[in-house]
């Protein structure tokens, strides 16, 4: 591989490429890596297929004399901004809200090479040096703070980032189908204050400016509404919600001061075949060769041997992005293109027989919609697997199983484990006994053939309550996983650990949840390792829940855990057989009203 086999990030690899000018500058809060797992590599190529001159601004330095946001100088399109693959402040903070140390996605793991609210620092640094240029913000960041939302960082509502960015306008979602209309509407001779009108856009218009539009409008509470009444907030996010994850949705229109924020209704799911496009683009699969010398990138260097087989999670969890971001409906790759990048992995120098994961946002979605999508049509559930799993939807795990059986065939691949977290209220819930849909064949296929010693799964709570507002399963559902893991480990003799993941902290979750929590688990055998606080991260049900205090579908009151103390309380219980922990845990099980419970945690 030479320089040119990737995207220019120095004015010496357009020189290189004999450029006089670059059609469009990208900004990214990450080190670029030409993967399509790094969302600036994957708009940049995108964008590259169509035939535009695209350059890339990896980590500026925002503190000196802005000399890296001048390099390529004007471009003659837009400059299109992201805070990278994390929002910057997720990236920055613990749910301590103190700083991290290091970045995964930065050479060396080195912090400090991205700002604090990075989209808004970018855009406004750029809106300074080119005035007239447009600004588009897309990724994460963005995306998820494209309304009215909580911050949990300023302890504030903000108003959508278009707003303090001062941004033309913005991408939600995955943003590849939006940003190249954008593009072609700007090599057009639109200007960009006229492109109203391309699906999961937003941007701000003076109040007095009405836009008509082919879709139907749905008002929002205005921002200063929201500000002033926490439960109109939280009414407000169900509108959001339900309108982000429906196949025809509403235009949604949100006052802020003089303004009105439009949030043009998403695509469709992509296609197959915009998918494998998206894909298939001629990613190199490595770093810059820029950063040779400043050590590996952490982020890459997990997903470095490991494939992306689908977009989307219909799981619909109360604390995490996806969804919002991704949206419900799966769109699943072709088992052609998926190979072909198993094919290039396998390829690479360093590959030694191992692929790290063959999964997606959920390991076991792949290629799952509903049996008759017209009933989809009309569907306003965010999440289609709880409380219980939606009849209309195919939950066949035999596409599946013929991906893993046809990357097993390959000679090169010692073994392709399943690093991501997979859904086992798909195959467990209901009980397939004839087969037909593969359920028990998919866990005695994964077990046997693609677990690396530890099966990753999330449970995330032992709680009924606290489960209902997660939007996850049942615990008793997690003990069926395993009572039928033990059984497939005796019987093939695997010696394979089932690794649960628990959240302290969120939303309902209380001090005796906590308790319970740790008989239960050490019922079972645990002492938890992978746990973790709760952190409220912007445009979830479970953030707008600790922000607001109501359940935003019911109106009902909820309790959140708010204070430092409360919730390292919470955190205790999860290390109960700490010698630290254990007096805590004895007095305030006495105080909850379970002393009954303190034999059954301390007494072997």
């Amino acid at each position: 591989m030479n320089l040119l086999d990737w995207l220019p990030i120095t004015k010496k690899e357009t020189d290189l490429r004999g450029w006089t000018e670059v059609d469009i500058v990208i900004i990214t809060g990450d080190a670029y890596v030409d993967h399509p797992a790094f969302g600036a590599a994957v708009i940049g190529r995108v964008l590259e297929s169509h035939g535009y001159k695209v350059a890339l601004i990896p980590q500026p330095n925002w503190r000196d004399d802005l000399r890296d946001f001048k390099k390529f100088g004007k471009p003659r399109l837009f400059f299109g901004i992201s805070a990278g693959a994390m929002d910057s402040m997720v990236n920055h903070y613990t749910a301590n809200k103190r700083l991290r140390s290091n970045d995964a996605y930065t050479p060396g793991g080195e912090a400090g090479f991205r700002p604090d609210y990075a989209t808004i620092t970018y855009s406004n640094i750029l809106k300074k040096l080119y005035p007239d240029t447009p600004v588009v913000i897309g990724g994460i960041e963005a995306s998820l703070r494209r309304v009215t939302h909580y911050d949990y960082w300023s302890d504030e509502l903000k108003p959508s980032i278009l707003f303090d960015s001062k941004a033309d306008i913005g991408v939600y979602g995955m943003g590849e189908l939006a940003i190249v209309e954008i593009a072609n509407a700007l090599n057009e001779n639109k200007k960009i204050e006229d492109i109203t009108n391309i699906p999961q856009t937003f941007f701000l218009k003076k109040k007095s400016e009405k836009l008509q539009s082919e879709w139907n409008d749905l008002i929002l509470a205005s921002h200063e509404d929201c500000l002033k009444d926490k439960k109109t907030y939280a009414s407000n996010f169900k509108d959001v919600e339900i309108e982000s994850n429906k196949k025809h949705a509403n235009r949604l229109l949100q006052d802020v001061v003089d303004y009105t924020l439009y949030i043009n209704p998403p695509y469709p799911t992509m296609t197959e075949q915009q998918i494998d496009a998206s894909f298939d683009l001629p990613y190199t699969r490595l770093p810059h060769p820029k950063y040779a010398k400043r050590g590996v990138i952490p982020a890459y260097e997990m997903i470095r041997h490991s494939i992306n087989i689908h977009r989307g999670c219909f799981g619909g969890c109360a604390f995490c992005t996806i969804s919002a971001h991704q949206g419900k409906f799966v769109a699943s790759r072709s088992k052609e293109s998926i190979m072909k990048e198993v094919k290039q992995v396998v390829e690479m120098e360093d590959f030694k027989g191992y692929i790290s994961d063959l999964g997606g946002p959920s390991a076991n979605m792949y290629r799952m919609k509903g049996k008759d999508e017209t009933l989809c049509e009309k569907c306003i559930r965010p999440t289609c697997i709880q409380p219980n799993v939606c009849k209309n939807l195919d939950t066949n795990h035999h596409p599946l199983i013929e991906l893993y059986k046809e990357v097993d065939k390959l000679p090169q691949v010692k073994k392709a484990t399943i690093g991501s977290g997979i859904r086992y209220d798909l195959f467990l819930t209901n009980d397939d006994h004839s087969g037909k849909l593969g359920y028990d064949e998919y866990f005695e296929q994964l077990m046997k053939r693609h677990v690396s010693g530890r099966l990753k799964v999330a449970p995330e709570h032992s709680s009924d309550e606290v489960l209902r507002l997660m939007r996850k399963p049942s615990f008793d559902l997690f003990v069926k996983l395993k009572k039928k893991f033990d059984k497939l480990n005796e019987k093939y003799n695997l010696k394979q650990q089932l690794i649960p993941y628990f959240i302290s902290s969120h939303p309902a979750c209380t001090l005796v949840d906590m308790a319970e929590l740790a008989v239960k688990t050490k019922d079972l055998g645990y002492r938890l390792e992978q746990v973790q606080d709760f952190t409220p991260t912007p445009m979830t049900l479970a953030t707008e829940i600790y922000y607001s205090g109501y359940d935003p579908y019911t109106l009902k009151p909820v309790f959140v855990a708010k204070t430092k103390q409360e919730k390292l309380d919470q955190q205790r219980f999860f290390f109960w057989y700490k010698p630290e922990n254990r007096q805590y845990v004895k007095n305030a099980l006495r105080k909850l009203g379970k002393a009954l419970w303190i034999d059954k945690l301390f007494k072997y």
